[in-house]
C-alpha cells in the first residue's frame, strides 16, 4: 500500500508497543536509580531545551547525544533514559536531549533549537581545564531527522564538534507528510517539507554515517533509509547500513542499545 498515511502512521503500529513502551519506562526509572547523572540540564531559554547527562565510569571514550522520536510534536527524552547503562558500561557519556515541538514553533525553528544543545553538551562532558570528548548524536525517528541536520550544520567555532552520526529510522524526505494526519501539527506545505528534507542537502565531507531501520518497519521507511545511505556514500561520505531483519520501528532501539547486538558494536565504532 502506498497510502503515505499507512506507510508513515498506520502502518508502524504494533500491538506491542503499549507493553514495550511500558517497559522502557520502568527500565528508565531504574537507569536513573542506577546510573551517575544530572537531570534537566539547560541548553536555551525554551522550556523544552533540556538534556540528561549521564556521566560514564572513570574516563570517557566519547559522548553519545540522543534524540528521542515522537514525529517532532510528541514524547520526552525521560521515557528513553534506559539506553544509558549499556553505553555507560562501553565508557560512554550520555545525553538524552528534549527539544520543542510542533506546532508550539515550527520545524524549522525546532532544528535551530536543537543546534544549540552541541557546544552545551560538549562543555558539559568537558573535564576541567581540558578537551570534550568525541560527540556522536544518534536519533531516532524525528531523532534521525535531528541527528542528520545536525551534521549538515556547519560549526566555525568547532569544526570536529561532531565526531559521526547514527540515524536510526529516520525521516529525511518529510514530502510525503504533507499528505498525513501528521501535517496537522507540523504545518507543512510541500515547499516547506522540501526545505526541511536533510536528503536534499547532502554534500561531500560529511562525518561518518551509521544508518539502521527495523527490517519489519515499511516499505517507506526502509526506502528512505536507503536513500540517505545511498546519499550519503555518493557525496562522497563514509556509510554503513543496517537493516535489523526482526526489528519493527519500535523495537529498533532494543537493539540499539543491547551490548550483544551489532547495531550496538557499530555505534561504538563510530567513536574509534
Amino acid at each position: 500500500m502506498n497510502d503515505p498515511q499507512f506507510q508513515y502512521v498506520q502502518g508502524q503500529a504494533r500491538e506491542t508497543f503499549p507493553a514495550l513502551l511500558a517497559a522502557y519506562e520502568a527500565e528508565s526509572r531504574a537507569a536513573v536509580a542506577a546510573e551517575s547523572c544530572v537531570l534537566d540540564v539547560r541548553y536555551g531559554p525554551l522550556e523544552r531545551q533540556t538534556f540528561d547527562f549521564f556521566a560514564a565510569r572513570g574516563r570517557p571514550r566519547g559522548t553519545l547525544a540522543y534524540f528521542h522520536a515522537g514525529y517532532w510534536q510528541s514524547r520526552d527524552k525521560s521515557t528513553f533514559r534506559f539506553i544509558a547503562p549499556a553505553f555507560i558500561a562501553a565508557g560512554l557519556n550520555v545525553a538524552l536531549v528534549n527539544y520543542p515541538l510542533c506546532p508550539d514553533v515550527s520545524l524549522a525553528e525546532l532544528v535551530d533549537a536543537t543546534r544549540a544543545s552541541v557546544p552545551a553538551i560538549r562543555a558539559h562532558a568537558a573535564a576541567p581545564g581540558g578537551a570534550s570528548p568525541p560527540l556522536v548524536v544518534a536519533g531516532h525517528s524525528a531523532g534521525g531527522h535531528i541527528a542528520v541536520e545536525l551534521a549538515l550544520s556547519r560549526w566555525p567555532s568547532a569544526p570536529d564538534a561532531i565526531a559521526g552520526i547514527a540515524a536510526l529510522s529516520g525521516i529525511l524526505d518529510l514530502v510525503p507528510l504533507v499528505a498525513t494526519t501528521l501535517n496537522d501539527r507540523l504545518r507543512l506545505d510541500e515547499a516547506g517539507a522540501m526545505a526541511c528534507s536533510p536528503l536534499h542537502r547532502v554534500r561531500g565531507g560529511m562525518v561518518p554515517a551509521l544508518i539502521a531501520v527495523g527490517g519489519a518497519e515499511t516499505p517507506a521507511f526502509l526506502r528512505q533509509s536507503q536513500r540517505l545511505h545511498e546519499t550519503w556514500t555518493e557525496a562522497g561520505n563514509r556509510s554503513a547500513l543496517r537493516v535489523e531483519a526482526e526489528a519493527d520501528h519500535f523495537s529498533l532501539l532494543r537493539q540499539f542499545a543491547s551490548p550483544g547486538s551489532a547495531l550496538f558494536a557499530s555505534v561504538l565504532g563510530l567513536f574509534d
